[in-house]
């Protein structure tokens, strides 16, 4: 059964850009960033109220934040394993 009055970030299926942020580490400012460039999925309250992020979304855009970085991380080792390759010759 669900509480509507529950306010923990853990259990919402909506969480605020200021509870996003906390969840991040980042500014509130940092999440609008995010959202107005379409990286972070978010919709708004009306047409000018607040914020609403998906809790699921939010653990979906981290997990694809560890999948750049992983990515990115391999791209360098593998660019640089070639670099020192040439440099054998």
């Amino acid at each position: 059964m669900n509480d509507f009055g529950s306010t923990d970030v853990n259990t919402d299926r909506f969480l605020t850009a200021t509870e996003a942020a906390e969840l991040l580490k980042v500014s509130v400012a940092d999440v609008h960033e995010l959202i107005n460039s379409g990286e972070l999925q978010a919709f708004q309250v009306g047409s000018r109220g607040p914020w609403r992020i998906e809790h699921d979304i939010l653990e979906l855009f981290i997990a694809e934040q560890y999948e750049i970085s992983r990515r990115s991380a391999m791209w360098n080792n593998s660019s640089l394993a070639s670099a020192n390759n040439i440099t054998d010759f």
